[in-house]
């Protein structure tokens, strides 16, 4: 059996845990500057505040029904998000951190007739030692323990569980259950099946398997065998490296000039890199795009890339900022404000198996130990998210509005919460 835990409203939730006050109450978390809701309270979302809605859309929401607004505080949410993992493992054997706010559970080996209220005793845990709620799914696939914590969010009497196990409670959950909801069924693929009549996820696993494998392949068919109740998903405790990471931000404002653009770049290619190192990897490729606000239908649009390839696999921060220096010296045009960018490396080979170049004239080894000095120093600053130690071209932060950020309550000694008595 597996489970899903999964934070609610995660990151509003984050917010009410040091302002109480706010419970009950409409909340709405936007997205970097402070542009689009990524994040809402129930009470918002029966406003009528849509996921994804720009805030202008919804402002006079906002002055009509007091509804609070907050920036995005990902140094507050990614630390909660922590102390969430280390709670759920220290209640079940293995823990899949799938995303910031969710995690599948490992639950082989629990006998079935306490799946019930172990479900209930990791939710309840969870809100004493966090304060987040946490809805636990708990059935046969991964892609079932998804459909059961969402049915958690749907019904509060099911007090923060749902163990589906039974063949026909999973039917009779299914059948009404719509196909856009299944985890693994993109959009693309629900506009398809609706315009075939394929409308719940009972219709999706009525059909034949081999007419899911033409649709959707092995990914299809993988999710139409979870439905069934057969596993077909592994579990991951240790997730795999990333194939492909990426960095990048729309601005506050406006970029007309080539060095404060590269200011920004050259922040990405870091932060890039630091990733590429944390997973033990090298890159033999690397992208930059840069791109036009398009909403300005008053200028002239455009959306410029370039690609470069590394001789030998890299992971340093140097040979990275400079190539995308040379790249953005490549595509940039004058006259153009830009709006966003970002950094692209791909094609990642593990560290230790990277192919070396007869003519590679690099010292590989003082760079390795540099990162190696550099990531260590950073690592032990008070604050991971501003690096101690950067590279000269690197700005200090990124054109970013956060008007409405709360403090860094959990990582930061000035943000401490003051209780007053």
């Amino acid at each position: 059996m597996y489970g899903l835990a999964d934070c609610n409203n995660f990151f509003v939730s984050c917010e009410r845990v040091f302002r109480p006050s706010l419970e009950g109450r409409p909340v709405v978390v936007l997205s970097n500057n402070d542009g689009c809701a990524v994040s809402r309270s129930n009470e918002a979302k029966a406003l009528g505040v849509g996921m994804g809605q720009p805030l202008f859309q919804f402002r006079d929401l906002v002055r009509r029904y007091g509804i609070e607004v907050f920036s995005s505080n990902y140094r507050l949410y990614s630390d909660m998000s922590h102390r969430v993992h280390a709670t759920l493992r220290e209640l079940v054997p293995a823990v899949e951190v799938y995303s910031i706010d969710e995690a599948f559970l490992d639950l082989s080996g629990i006998p079935l007739e306490e799946l019930n209220e172990l479900g209930h005793r990791i939710s309840r845990t969870c809100r004493r030692n966090t304060g987040i709620p946490v809805s636990v799914g708990i059935a046969p696939t991964k892609t079932l323990a998804k459909v059961a914590s969402k049915l958690c969010k749907q019904y509060p009497r099911l007090n923060g569980a749902c163990l589906m196990s039974r063949s026909e409670d999973i039917e009779k959950v299914l059948r009404k259950f719509p196909i856009g909801d299944v985890w693994g069924i993109g959009r693309r693929y629900v506009k398809r099946w609706t315009a075939a009549g394929i409308r719940t996820a009972w219709d999706f696993v009525s059909l034949p398997e081999d007419i899911v494998a033409v649709q959707m392949g092995v990914t299809g068919v993988r999710t139409w065998r979870e439905l069934r109740g057969e596993p077909s998903i592994d579990f991951e405790q240790h997730r795999p490296p990333k194939q492909q990471i990426c960095v990048s931000r729309s601005f506050s404002e406006e970029i007309t000039e080539i060095e404060q653009l590269h200011g920004q770049l050259a922040g990405f290619a870091a932060q890039c890199a630091v990733k590429l190192r944390t997973q033990q990897s090298a890159c033999r490729e690397a992208i930059v795009f840069i791109a036009t606000n398009r909403h300005r239908e008053d200028r002239e649009q455009a959306f410029i890339n370039r690609l470069t390839l590394f001789s030998v696999a890299t992971d340093s921060t140097l040979e990275i900022e400079s190539a995308v220096r040379q790249m953005l010296n490549d595509c940039f045009r004058e006259g153009l404000s830009y709006k966003r960018a970002g950094v692209i490396l791909s094609d990642i080979v593990p560290r230790d198996r990277v192919q070396r170049h007869l003519f590679d004239t690099l010292d590989r080894e003082k760079h390795a130990r540099l990162m190696s000095a550099v990531d260590a120093v950073n690592a032990a600053a008070d604050d991971p998210w501003r690096p101690v130690v950067r590279i000269a071209s690197q700005a200090e932060g990124v054109l970013n509005h956060c008007d409405h950020r709360s403090p860094a309550y959990t990582t930061d000694w000035n943000d401490l919460p003051i209780v007053k008595l």
